[in-house]
């Protein structure tokens, strides 16, 4: 690691990290902070491309592994203040370190690889909850996962850090309109299931078992009655007491494990 610590909000470096921390979506580069993502993402293959660290960073076990590991892949690595890489965090406590990594892009071939359990994520717009939600995904055994128009970004701070490196990971295309999605899925013979309060069938009384798209509405207006009317199945998850909704990655937990239960069978 360069030795001269990075002390001024002037520097080259400084200012790229600050950009990609305001307007990734702009670019073609995702920032990871903490040695986990950074881990995560030399892991899966992904290029990282320079680094900045602080001597938390290097004062803990992963946090000194990844920054060996960085050194040994030729990645350039700076020493900078604690004090200015804490105020590139949106955390309440910087983990020392943020990388400048290549965003992954996947082929929608791989979203039907095997047994199809596509995730379908429909104008999802908390990066946060997104995050979550391919976090569940990937930990449900799902293939894969649509972005459409309008959700988050994935490879935003909030996101991948909801994620826990899932979006680094879990192929995923982004940007399609629902319909359009809803197309594809069909001319591959994927059945398309929706959850509906008013369903008559519960989410445990469906086969899950065949090809099969999961749609998960966003946080406010959910899924539209036209697309609730479109999908081959809708599915119902009872609530208890005065509750009305769930959060997206909680009611995609639920189906997902259902389904994932259905296959091992």
């Amino acid at each position: 690691m360069d030795v001269e610590t990075i002390r001024s909000r002037n520097n080259p470096l400084f200012r790229r990290l600050r950009e990609l921390r305001d307007h990734a979506a702009a670019s073609g580069h995702a920032l990871l902070e903490g040695p986990k993502l950074v881990e995560e993402a030399l892991l899966s293959g992904i290029e990282v491309r320079e680094a900045a660290a602080s001597p938390r960073a290097e004062g803990s076990p992963r946090g000194a592994r990844v920054l060996r590991e960085l050194a040994a892949r030729g990645v350039p690595v700076r020493s900078m203040s604690e004090e200015l890489l804490s105020s590139l965090s949106s955390a309440e406590s910087s983990q020392g370190l943020l990388a400048i990594a290549s965003r992954p892009a996947f082929e929608e071939a791989a979203l039907f690889a095997g047994l199809p359990l596509v995730v379908v994520a429909v104008g999802v717009q908390d990066p946060g909850n997104l995050g979550g939600l391919l976090r569940t995904a990937e930990a449900a055994g799902a293939t894969g996962a649509y972005l459409t128009a309008g959700c988050a970004d994935p490879f935003g701070w909030k996101a991948l850090r909801g994620s826990m490196g899932s979006a680094l990971r879990l192929p995923h295309v982004p940007g399609l309109e629902v319909w359009e999605v809803v197309s594809r899925l069909r001319s591959r013979g994927v059945r398309v299931a929706a959850t509906a309060a008013d369903a008559v069938q519960s989410w445990d009384e469906a086969d899950l078992r065949r090809p099969t798209a999961l749609l998960f509405g966003n946080e406010g207006a959910g899924l539209g009655e036209d697309l609730l009317r479109a999908a081959d199945l809708t599915l119902r998850i009872p609530l208890a007491g005065r509750a009305e909704s769930l959060n997206v990655g909680v009611a995609a937990g639920i189906v997902l494990f259902e389904a994932a239960r259905q296959r091992r069978r």
